[in-house]
């Protein structure tokens, strides 16, 4: 399944390339998505962008029960973003030992009057290997990652007003 999600910020690209590659954001959007623990590695490179890994356990409580025979009360979802520049990178997410996938790009554009807002574009394929069920599944993921998307931006919109 093919998922598109589009942040807008008021700020520039490089402001928001600045909070993307904080640990200390990263660690913020874990709480406000109220995952129940989190370990954020994020390593910058020498020639720009960066390589991150945020390792949670998040609750399935808000799942339906299809989604739960699946995952049990709680699973593991590793989100690894490769960042090759300053405009943009890979992004994945596994569930380890989860028949389910998520593999795609991420990008920051300049938007708006003189460019001085920008569009982050989250592109994905959504996979779930299960047979009869998979593409509702699929479509439950998307949705997770889409409100996780959603919190995310949140918390970067204040980020980026300065509350922290």
């Amino acid at each position: 399944m093919k998922f598109t999600h589009e942040l807008t910020y008021d700020a520039s690209p490089a402001e928001v390339y600045a909070m993307l590659s904080d640990p200390a954001f990263r660690e913020e959007v874990c709480r406000a998505q109220q995952v129940v623990s989190a370990e954020v590695t994020l390593t910058p490179r020498d020639a720009g962008g960066f390589h991150l890994v945020v390792d949670q356990v998040q609750d399935t409580a808000g799942l339906p029960s299809i989604a739960r025979r699946i995952t049990g009360d709680t699973t593991q979802a590793v989100v690894e973003e490769d960042w090759s520049s300053r405009s943009g990178g890979t992004v994945s997410v596994t569930s380890p030992g989860r028949p389910t996938s998520a593999t795609g790009t991420v990008v920051l554009e300049a938007v708006g009057p003189g460019a001085a807002g920008t569009r982050e574009v989250v592109e994905l394929d959504v996979k779930v290997k299960v047979p009869l069920v998979g593409g509702r599944l699929e479509a439950l993921m998307a949705d997770n990652i889409k409100s996780g998307l959603e919190v995310e931006q949140g918390v970067g919109t204040a980020w980026l007003a300065g509350v922290r």
